[in-house]
């Protein structure tokens, strides 16, 4: 197999090590080795570039194109598909190299991934969010008409349910959808207009439920928890992440740093909302304009305590493509860049279940890579930027800069 050295950029490894110059073999798709003056049969130049692994973002939404219910209902099937494809290549040429869906995607965009159909970041996919009656993934609306977002179809199961019986039956259901990973709500949530973000949804018994099933399929259960109460439920039930986290008490973070909990903050998203164009409900943007503050407050303490902290982002709410602009907000509420840095790479790649294969620049590791045109641990802002993006490898392919 022919031997491809990347050489001279200033390599940041993700493990957390000091940035160093270095070159960096890649084969099969594979990284072979990394150190200084080694040779391969075909060389790339990267002298003054800094290289990092490939970026994770946990929370994606990349059958999401707008925020605006109106659009979105009047959008046909089979065109998202099509703009899903559209969100795929900006979220690769934004550095981003893998991400967990969390609800949306089925298989078939999954494999057309894989298959090389479609250019775009590896994908974990959750398929649908499980909701309760009323709950943050419900479309029933105060109009007596049902408008969801994610819409059941043949490879996307329907996302409400309740009770016990019926929430495990619908975890069968993702899971032989395809599902990688259990995506469920409990609390509400600030685009859905008529609950309340510190509300909890399904009772302790059903999210019970939901992780033993997972647990017995060798899959995690992520969960959208903004409010206090619905975070401390799952979190008792034992999830693998808690998405947003907007309402940390000092109880909840020693939850999570008892158990390792990941927490995925998506402090882009409220950003988002308030940022959107247009097609905003006034109760959406009035929740956004008031968990902002709390929800920066809330990550800041959690990462000051410990908590591990892996990228997200809620792409879909923000524009597909300007993921690393959350590496930013991280740093924002006290994070350092290098922190920041290995949230969206081994930390991330730890929260997916890959640390073996990525997050990493080391030896046998995936030779998913991203080359920026200046020291992100002295600017975030260069990785916020995609303008700043010279390259990326997937499985040791340039696919974006080549």
């Amino acid at each position: 197999m022919t031997r491809t050295v990347l050489q001279g950029a200033t390599v940041i490894d993700g493990t957390g090590a000091g940035p160093a110059v270095a070159d960096v073999v890649v084969s099969d798709g594979r990284i072979l080795d990394v150190g200084v003056g080694l040779d391969g049969d075909e060389a790339v130049d990267l002298a003054g570039r800094w290289l990092l692994p490939g970026l994770i973002d946990c929370h994606v939404h990349v059958m999401v194109s707008t925020i605006n219910l109106l659009t979105a209902v009047q959008t046909p099937f089979s065109l998202a598909f099509y703009q899903a494809a559209h969100n795929l290549a900006a979220t690769l040429r934004g550095g981003v190299t893998s991400v967990r869906d969390a609800g949306g995607a089925d298989l078939g965009v999954k494999e057309a991934v894989a298959r090389g159909l479609v250019q775009g970041p590896r994908m974990h996919i959750a398929v649908q969010i499980l909701s309760a009656t009323g709950g943050h993934g419900d479309g029933w609306m105060v109009c007596g008409a049902h408008l969801p977002f994610l819409g059941p179809h043949p490879g996307r199961p329907p996302s409400v349910c309740d009770g016990p019986a019926e929430v495990l039956r619908r975890v069968r259901e993702v899971i032989r959808a395809g599902a990688d990973v259990v995506k469920i709500c409990t609390t509400g949530g600030v685009l859905s207009e008529h609950d309340d973000p510190q509300a909890s949804q399904f009772l302790p018994d059903e999210i019970a439920v939901v992780v033993a099933e997972a647990r017995a399929a060798r899959i995690g259960v992520m969960a959208h928890a903004q409010g206090t109460d619905g975070i401390k439920n799952a979190l008792r039930a034992g999830v693998s992440s808690i998405e947003h986290g907007i309402y940390l008490d000092d109880e909840a973070i020693g939850l999570m740093l008892e158990a390792g909990t990941f927490l995925v903050p998506t402090l882009l998203a409220p950003i988002g909302v308030l940022d959107a164009p247009e097609g905003v409900s006034e109760a959406s943007l009035r929740k956004a304009s008031e968990v902002l503050e709390i929800h920066q407050a809330s990550i800041g303490k959690a990462a000051a305590a410990g908590v591990r902290i892996a990228m997200g982002t809620d792409s879909g709410v923000i524009p597909h493509g300007r993921n690393a602009a959350e590496l930013r907000e991280m740093v924002k509420v006290g994070m350092s860049p290098m922190a920041a840095v290995q949230a969206a790479t081994r930390v991330a790649a730890e929260n997916v279940g890959v640390a073996d294969r990525r997050g990493t620049v080391e030896p046998g590791k995936d030779a998913d890579l991203l080359a920026v045109a200046g020291d992100p641990l002295a600017d975030i802002e260069v990785l916020a930027d995609p303008s700043n993006v010279t390259g990326v490898w997937l499985a040791g392919e340039r696919v974006v800069g080549a």
